[in-house]
């Protein structure tokens, strides 16, 4: 007779293999402060595995004059509710409004994160009739999303603009709609896609369209810190400029900012909106309280850059590889294996410097790395010593 413990061998088995091979994750036990990072039992270590890349997360300040906004009445743990139902505050169409101005937009729309963006929008507008060109290294979010499409989906080689217009131009006249879909920073190789290159495709036919995922730009990049289509002077071309609120911008959720007829279209059509609980207003009322300030914090975005550009040209020197330009603040140090991976993260720990390995299935199996993830909060000096470190190992 099968017992309990019989029931759970297979899955026992393939942690087994994970362990092995140096793929197992776990949940860390960690303490936050600021900047740093405490894990169990460790000193503490500058955190470099956060996407806090402007500092504000672990700012207390900023923190404590927010609070002084509050009060009992916008003081709102839950929503209770989804938008469509009794969900919908005034707080949510206030930061949908600020979104739609500041991006010059005729409308944006907000989503709990943005996994539910990525994973709902092109599910809702691609159908059959639809052709879906995305790049080969979107994220798993935009991969999911693609997977629940009726539509066709060709995935091109990485930042390979002449295979994109070739497939294109092979495409456009069978389908409806062509969308490309694309990150502006990709979120572990740091490298920048040319969002005006796409644009030229895009113009030389009347049915393409473009998705662009900002989730590693907004806040970083433009001049305003609207990200990467903003640096590129291509907001008006992008038809779904999606971006987060949880990394840069130090709060939760997600947002696109498109035409009001994709926006109605995605009220009505878009799963993990309609059928989920809206955020928590308190939680909107920091992120809006974040977006009023975003053109402010210009000095942190210029730091940031500057000291990517630090650490990448370390990695360069000692690698040999090239680096990407422009920079990013996210900066891959290739490593091979998951276990070479997990024996330099520790080597970095050692030296104060808290930063992941990345394995597969993140990544492809024997292009594990440590994936650098900067913030505009750590000093030049902090940096200094990080890229005596990268000399040195």
């Amino acid at each position: 007779m099968e017992t309990n413990e019989n029931r759970y061998q297979y899955w026992a088995d393939e942690l087994d293999a994970l362990r092995a091979t140096g793929n197992l994750r776990s949940l860390p036990a960690v303490r936050h402060d600021g900047k740093w990072i405490i894990p169990e039992g460790q000193p503490r270590m500058l955190n470099l595995s956060s996407n806090d890349y402007l500092g504000l997360a672990g700012d207390k300040s900023l923190r404590q004059e927010f609070i002084e906004t509050l009060s009992a009445d916008n003081l709102l743990m839950s929503s209770s509710s989804s938008r469509l139902l009794t969900g919908n505050f005034r707080i949510f169409e206030e930061m949908e409004s600020l979104l739609a101005h500041l991006f010059g937009t005729e409308s944006a729309l907000v989503f709990n994160c943005g996994y539910h963006a990525n994973t709902g929008i092109l599910p809702a507008v691609a159908d059959e009739h639809t052709l879906i060109l995305a790049d080969k290294l979107v994220h798993a979010s935009l991969i999911d999303g693609i997977r629940l499409c009726t539509a066709k989906c060709i995935r091109y080689r990485h930042n390979n603009y002449e295979q994109l217009e070739r497939l294109v131009d092979s495409n456009h006249s069978q389908y409806h709609t062509l969308i490309i879909a694309v990150e502006s920073i990709y979120s572990m190789d740091g490298d920048i896609t040319d969002l005006r290159r796409l644009v030229d495709i895009k113009r030389k036919y009347p049915n393409v369209m473009l998705y662009v995922d900002e989730a590693h730009a907004i806040g970083v990049r433009g001049e305003q810190g609207l990200g990467l289509a903003e640096e590129q002077h291509c907001i008006a071309e992008i038809d779904f400029l999606v971006g987060t609120f949880g990394k840069a911008i130090a709060s939760a959720g997600a947002y696109i900012a498109c035409r009001k007829v994709l926006r109605d279209y995605l009220v009505n059509r878009m799963r993990p909106f309609i059928f989920t609980t809206a955020l928590p207003p308190l939680c909107m009322e920091w992120t809006l309280f974040i977006f009023r300030r975003l053109p402010e914090w210009k000095e942190r975005r210029k730091h940031l850059l500057s000291i990517s550009t630090d650490v990448q040209q370390a990695i360069a020197r000692k690698t040999g590889i090239a680096p990407a330009s422009p920079p990013s603040q996210i900066i891959p140090l290739q490593a091979g294996e998951s276990l070479a991976a997990v024996a330099l993260a520790q080597h970095f720990r050692r030296e104060g410097f808290y930063v992941l390995p990345v394995r597969p299935p993140t990544v492809p199996a024997g292009t594990s790395r440590l994936r650098f993830s900067l913030t505009s909060a750590a000093t030049k000096e902090e940096i200094q010593h990080l890229v005596s470190v990268i000399q040195h190992i």
